[in-house]
């Protein structure tokens, strides 16, 4: 497949000194193919919105590589005429009501399809007469969520901005993203904190830490790729003596340890040492990656 998205070494560091800098994205690499749904993970701060306004050209690399459909993006109207960023914190004209965001869209996005906008205006029931300084927090979401929609740009990318909607209304943000994707398929970025909800959407998953890419794999495959060992701490801590461990937590004489690649004989070897497995959800998995060892409340210390 084509990649729409390709990173090498990127890097953005905000201060002067070397000592106050902030390494915000740090040696980043990865690409992002085409036609997919792609999930861009992590915790508050961890470089995420950073990292999309790279992609987006709205802000400069301190090094580093990015080409966007083949360019570089920074002032490129060849790329960013098929891009749309939906930021969770959009900002709009004072006097701008919902109508005017709508009528003014078509001029940044070819590809806008204003029957599927007034079609998505009234499933979110958005008042379109309204001043956007106006609106709930849940109608601006719902204003951000349509217009991304509704760009049908070639590369979408959704920085949060359905937070402050309803849980039925994130259902319907989904289940809409789907079915017009399944019509309409272009590459579509999703930063988010609720990743059970969206987990099921997403074919490609980057996980970023600190600034730095830590996972870059196909949804699928993260899926079956961690299993949760629980036991007697001496049979866990038996077992995994020589597995690769995710995290660990512990309580008296029990203990679990997440594991990663455990296979078939594997789980059949934890089996027979009397251990129980249970599944690791996506979100999960992003959690026990990125949280580090944990305490054990029995020790007050790190295992």
């Amino acid at each position: 497949m084509t990649a729409v998205v390709e990173v090498a070494g990127l890097s953005k560091h905000y201060g002067g000194e070397r000592g106050s800098r902030v390494h915000a994205v740090t040696d980043a690499g990865f690409a992002l193919e085409e036609n997919r749904i792609h999930g861009l993970l992590g915790r508050n701060g961890a470089g995420k919105t950073t990292l999309m306004q790279l992609l987006t050209g709205q802000e400069f690399a301190s090094s580093g590589e990015i080409r966007v459909f083949g360019q570089n993006p920074v002032e490129n109207a060849k790329v960013l005429d098929r891009v749309c960023f939906i930021k969770e914190s959009q900002r709009y004209p004072d006097d701008f009501r919902v109508k005017h965001v709508l009528a003014t869209a078509p001029r940044f996005f070819a590809d806008w399809d204003e029957d599927f906008a007034d079609e998505l205006v009234e499933r979110f029931r958005v008042p379109v007469g309204r001043r956007m300084k106006k609106l709930s927090r849940g109608q601006l979401s719902a204003v951000g969520v349509i217009v991304g929609l509704a760009s049908r740009a070639p590369l979408t990318f959704f920085d949060e901005p359905y937070l402050g909607l309803d849980a039925v209304a994130r259902r319907l943000f989904y289940d809409t993203l789907l079915a017009d994707f399944a019509e309409h398929p272009r590459t579509v970025v999703l930063s988010t904190h609720l990743i059970d909800e969206v987990s099921n959407l997403l074919e490609h998953v980057l996980v970023i830490d600190e600034g730095r890419i830590i996972i870059d794999a196909d949804a699928d495959e993260l899926r079956g790729s961690a299993v949760d060992v629980v036991g007697p701490r001496g049979a866990v801590e038996a077992f995994t003596s020589d597995r690769e461990v995710l995290h660990r937590t512990g309580l008296g004489g029990l203990a679990s340890a997440t594991v990663a690649g455990l296979d078939e004989a594997g789980r059949t070897a934890a089996r027979d040492a009397g251990l129980e497995l249970a599944a690791v959800s996506l979100q999960q998995l992003v959690i026990r990656t990125t949280i580090g060892e944990s305490v054990d409340p029995t020790k007050g210390t790190p295992e």
